[in-house]
């Protein structure tokens, strides 16, 4: 089995098992490897370190806290880490913090949650949403799809909506 570091192009870190590198190598030139944050399939693996298991730990290194090193950026992509300095203090634009693994987690916590308390209504979300603003339909918490027309009219219409990001990618479960 192989255990690999992976990073989408929106700078979302993930693992990914494979039963070999050639078997990474085949999903990831037939796109069957995704981002489970975004669902993007531009995918880069990332260098990691191997683990060493020499045995139990030594005494008083059980409680030693883990901590994960930052990844850095990639040449010329113009992005730069939090932990990275930047040569002009007075330019903040084109900087990007990537979440890290506990935010990430805690993002696809709160989203399950909202799938869970929401009903999906799915390409009639406009039509029902209008029908529940005018009192036509049971007033209840839904979700679903809808063009950023429609999005604009409704919210011109004082319907109160909300756009969920990475809806696809996280209705189904995820290791």
């Amino acid at each position: 089995m192989k255990v690999l570091n992976l990073r989408c192009s929106r700078l979302h870190c993930f693992e990914g098992w494979f039963g070999s590198e050639d078997d990474f190598q085949s999903q990831l030139e037939r796109d069957l490897v995704e981002c489970p944050i975004c669902a993007n399939s531009d995918i880069q693996k990332m260098p990691s370190a191997p683990r060493l298991n020499f045995g139990g730990h030594a005494a008083g290194q059980a409680n030693l806290p883990v901590r994960a090193s930052a990844m850095p950026a990639a040449a010329g992509s113009g992005v730069q880490l939090a932990n990275e300095e930047s040569s002009d203090s007075s330019v903040a634009v084109g900087r990007l913090n990537p979440p890290s693994a506990s935010e990430q987690t805690a993002f696809r916590a709160a989203l399950r949650q909202v799938l869970a308390a929401t009903e999906d209504v799915g390409q009639q979300f406009a039509e029902e949403a209008r029908r529940m603003h005018y009192g036509e339909a049971p007033a209840r918490t839904i979700r679903g799809q809808a063009s950023s027309r429609e999005a604009l009219e409704m919210r011109e219409e004082g319907i109160e909506i909300m756009v969920l990001p990475f809806i696809s990618a996280s209705a189904e479960t995820l290791q």
